[in-house]
C-alpha cells in the first residue's frame, strides 16, 4: 500500500538553482537516505541538479521564445508505504518507476528514499521543463488522482496491498485529496453518483435523495438546476448549476437511463460502458500457447510481464468500484445480465 501527493516548487522570488536546493538539502539527508545510497536520478546529477534544472529552463525560452508566466521550477511527490511490507531498496526503485511512468520519461528527475520513520517513503523531484526544453509539464486537473492511480497499479503489480478505497469523498476531504478545491460540478456529480448508489426506484426518488442530501433542486424552471449546499471551508455557489450541463453520464436523460439500468457509468470518469457484443476478449496472453507457436523466450518474459500488469489494472479497478469480494461481484453480474436480457427482450 502507497499513499501520494503532489506539490509545485515555486520560486517566490528565489534563483531556480536556490528554489531546488531548499527542496533537496531536506531530501537528500544522509541520515535518512542511509548515506546517500538510496537516491537514484533520471537524465541529471544529484550534485548539480539545479543548474542543469535552470539551463534546461534557459535552453526553453532560447528554443521556443516563450517565458514562463508562472514560477513553478519543479515539481515534489511523496510515496508512503506501508510499515514492514517494502525493503528501501524495492521502495527506491518503486518510486524511480513510479516517477517514469508519471512523466513518461519525459522529465528530469531524482528519487529519495528516506528510512528514518516506521514507513519508508520516497520523495520524487521533477523538472518542469521537459528534456527537449520545447515543452512543460502541466500539472492538470486530477493530476493528484493520477499519480495515485499509478502508483497502485506499480503496488499491485509488485504484490504490495492497495488502498481499499481511493475515491475521494465529496467535500473537504475530496479538495485534500485532489490538492484543489473541488468544482461545484465535481461536488454535484459525486452527489449524483451517491444518490444513484441507493437505487431510486424513479427519477422523482432520485431528486429527494439529493434534497436529503441537502441540495437545493429547481423543477419549475424548463432546464432542472442544482445548488451545491454550503461547506465549511468550502466555496458558496452562487448561481444554480443546470443538470444538463453535466454532460455525459449526469444529464437528465441519462439519469433516468441509469434508474431504469439502461446505462453504466464508471465513476469517477462519467464514462459509459457499452453493453458487451458477445465477443470475449482475452486480455491476458496465452504464453504456453505462444511459445507453442514458435514465440522465443524474450517473448516469454515480456508476455509475463504484460500479464502481471493486466492482473494488477483489473484488481484496481474491481477495488475502485467495489468488485473485490466475490460475493458482491457475483450479485452485479446477475443484477447487470437480468438487466441486459430484460432490455434485450423489449
Amino acid at each position: 500500500m502507497a499513499t501520494t501527493a503532489i506539490f509545485p516548487i515555486h520560486a517566490r522570488g528565489r534563483s531556480v538553482a536556490r528554489a531546488i536546493r531548499d527542496v533537496t538539502d531536506y531530501v537528500e539527508d544522509p541520515r535518512k537516505t542511509e548515506g546517500g545510497e538510496l537516491i537514484s536520478s533520471f537524465e541529471c546529477v544529484p550534485e548539480s541538479a539545479g543548474a542543469e534544472f535552470l539551463l534546461a529552463k534557459s535552453q526553453y525560452h532560447s528554443l521556443t521564445g516563450r517565458s514562463q508566466k508562472s514560477d513553478v521550477v519543479a515539481y515534489h511527490a511523496r510515496q508512503s508505504f506501508k510499515p514492514g511490507e517494502i525493503t528501501k531498496e524495492e521502495a527506491n526503485r518503486i518510486g524511480y518507476e513510479l516517477a517514469m511512468r508519471f512523466t513518461k520519461g519525459r522529465h528530469a528527475f531524482l528519487v529519495y528514499t528516506h528510512t528514518d520513520r516506521r514507513h519508508i517513503h520516497n520523495h520524487i523531484i521533477w523538472n518542469s521543463t521537459a528534456l527537449d526544453c520545447r515543452k512543460k509539464f502541466r500539472n492538470f486537473i486530477g493530476s493528484a488522482f493520477a499519480l495515485r492511480r499509478c502508483s497502485d497499479i506499480l503496488c499491485a503489480e509488485n504484490y504490495l496491498s492497495v488502498v481499499r478505497d481511493p475515491k475521494p469523498s465529496p467535500g473537504r476531504d475530496y479538495g485534500r485529496y485532489m490538492g484543489r478545491p473541488p468544482s461545484f460540478q465535481e461536488r454535484i456529480r459525486a452527489a449524483i453518483d451517491e444518490a444513484l448508489a441507493r437505487s431510486p426506484a424513479t427519477f422523482e426518488d432520485f431528486l429527494s435523495l439529493m434534497r436529503g442530501a441537502g441540495y437545493r433542486v429547481n423543477t419549475q424552471r424548463k432546464h432542472i438546476t442544482l445548488l451545491v449546499p454550503d461547506a465549511d471551508g468550502m466555496p458558496k455557489q452562487k448561481q444554480p448549476t443546470r443538470l444538463d450541463t453535466l454532460k455525459g453520464g449526469y444529464t437528465e436523460a441519462a439519469i433516468r437511463e441509469r434508474i431504469e439500468g439502461r446505462r453504466i457509468v464508471s465513476a469517477p470518469a462519467g464514462k459509459t460502458i457499452a453493453p458487451s457484443s458477445g465477443r470475449r476478449p482475452s486480455l491476458l496472453i496465452d504464453i504456453e500457447t505462444k511459445i507453442r507457436e514458435g514465440k522465443g523466450p524474450g517473448y516469454a518474459h515480456w508476455a509475463h510481464i504484460h500479464n502481471i500488469k493486466q492482473m494488477a489494472r483489473t484488481l484496481i479497478f474491481l477495488q475502485e468500484n467495489e468488485l473485490d469480494d466475490y460475493a458482491a461481484l457475483k450479485e452485479k453480474a446477475a443484477a447487470a445480465t437480468a438487466s441486459f436480457n430484460d432490455i434485450s427482450s423489449r
